[in-house]
C-alpha cells in the first residue's frame, strides 16, 4: 500500500544525511514506495477549521551535496490529501511548536500524525519523566532562585538546564561552591520566563549518556553518547561521540516502567536518556540516534517504525 507521507521539519536541504534520522525515515518511506511532501512548520496553516500546508514534492538520494530534490509547492488539505506526518521539526519547545501540534491535532487520527501531536504537547520531555517515580536523579523544576540554591545546598554538584531546550544546548555544570550560578539564572531569564531544571550531577555521565530508542513503546535497540574531554554534554551535535553499548538489565526495566504509557499515548518513536542507573529525559518531539544505531548495530530503527505505521494504515487505526 503506497502511502502520502508529508513531513514537517527544518530545512531539508540543510541537513546531514550521515547523521539525520529523518533522513533515514524518508528514505525508508521512499523505498517502500511512499510518496513523500516536504514543509516547514511555517507553511501551515488553519483556515475554517480545516488544516493546510504549502508544501512540495519531494525524492531523497543517498548523495551528500545532492540528497533531495524538490518539486513545484502545492497546497496540501492535510486531512483529504496525506496519510501520514512525520512531525520531526527541532526544540524548541516554544509558543510556535505548540501551536503547529493544535494545528495537527484536527486531522490526528484520521490522517496519521508521528508523533500523536496532543501527547507531544502534554509531554514536554523533561517534564514527562516527571510521571515516573524513583527514576530520576534528584530534580527541581522552578524559576525561584532560592529555591535552587537550597537545592544546591542538599545537593552539592548540580546540572542547570533550560526546561524546553534541546540538543544540549544551555546545559551547565556547577560545583557546590561555583560563583556563577547568579550569573547563569540571570542569563536564563534574559532568554525567557520558562523555569529551570536543577538536578543532582550523576558522575557516571563521563561514561556516556545512552540514548535508547523505543517504537511503540518497545526498545529496539541503544547507542551511548560519550562527552568530549572535560565536558558535560554528551549530545552528538555539541561534540559528543557515538559508540556501539548494549542495553542492561536496568535499561530494560526503565523501558518496561514507561513503555505502556508511551504506547497508550500514541507516542510511536520515541527516545530516552539514561545516565548511569537514571533515566534523565523522555524525548517526544524529534528523537534522534537511528542512524548511529544502525551503523552500529544493524538495527533500523526507522524500518521498525515503517513497519508499525503501515500497519496502523492498513488496519485504520
Amino acid at each position: 500500500m503506497s502511502l502520502r507521507v508529508a513531513v514537517q521539519m527544518d530545512p531539508v536541504l540543510g541537513i546531514n544525511i550521515d547523521t539525520d534520522t529523518t533522513f533515514l525515515m524518508m528514505m525508508e518511506a521512499q523505498n517502500r514506495g511512499h510518496r513523500l511532501w516536504f514543509y516547514t512548520p511555517d507553511k501551515l496553516s488553519l483556515e475554517d477549521g480545516r488544516v493546510f500546508a504549502r508544501a512540495q514534492p519531494l525524492e531523497v538520494f543517498a548523495e551528500k551535496g545532492a540528497h533531495a530534490r524538490l518539486g513545484e509547492t502545492v497546497v496540501l488539505d492535510m486531512r483529504d490529501d496525506v496519510d501520514v506526518v512525520l512531525m520531526r521539526q527541532d526544540p524548541p519547545f516554544d509558543m510556535a511548536y505548540i501551536t503547529a501540534t493544535h494545528f495537527l491535532e484536527k486531522v490526528h487520527p484520521h490522517t496519521l500524525v508521528v508523533n500523536n501531536p496532543a501527547e507531544v504537547r502534554n509531554a514536554p520531555e523533561k517534564l514527562f519523566v516527571t510521571d515516573f517515580p524513583g527514576v530520576q536523579p534528584p530534580t527541581l523544576i522552578t524559576s525561584d532562585h532560592e529555591a535552587i540554591y537550597d537545592f544546591r545546598a542538599r545537593h552539592g554538584d548540580i546540572v542547570l538546564k533550560p526546561l524546553y531546550g534541546g540538543g544540549g544546548s544551555g546545559v551547565a555544570r556547577l560545583l557546590k561552591d561555583d560563583p556563577n550560578l547568579d550569573a547563569l539564572l540571570e542569563l536564563h531569564a534574559m532568554i525567557g520566563r520558562e523555569q529551570v531544571i536543577a538536578q543532582k550531577f550523576v558522575p557516571a555521565v563521563s561514561k556516556g549518556d545512552k540514548r535508547v530508542l523505543l517504537i511503540d513503546g518497545e526498545p529496539v535497540g541503544a547507542i551511548n553518547r560519550v562527552p568530549a574531554s572535560g565536558q558535560v554534554r554528551s549530545n552528538l551535535r555539541v561534540g559528543g561521540r557515538a559508540e556501539a553499548v548494549e542495553l542492561t538489565a536496568r535499561d530494560k526495566e526503565l523501558c518496561a516502567i514507561i513503555g505502556p504509557e508511551l504506547k497508550r499515548r500514541g507516542l510511536l518513536f520515541v527516545g530516552i536518556d539514561v545516565i548511569g542507573e537514571y533515566l534523565t529525559e523522555i524525548n517526544v518531539t524529534s528523537p534522534t540516534g537511528a542512524q548511529q544505531l544502525k551503523r552500529f548495530t544493524g538495527v533500523d530503527a526507522a524500518a521498525v517504525l515503517w513497519d508499525r505505521i503501515d500497519g496502523i494504515c492498513a488496519n485504520g487505526g
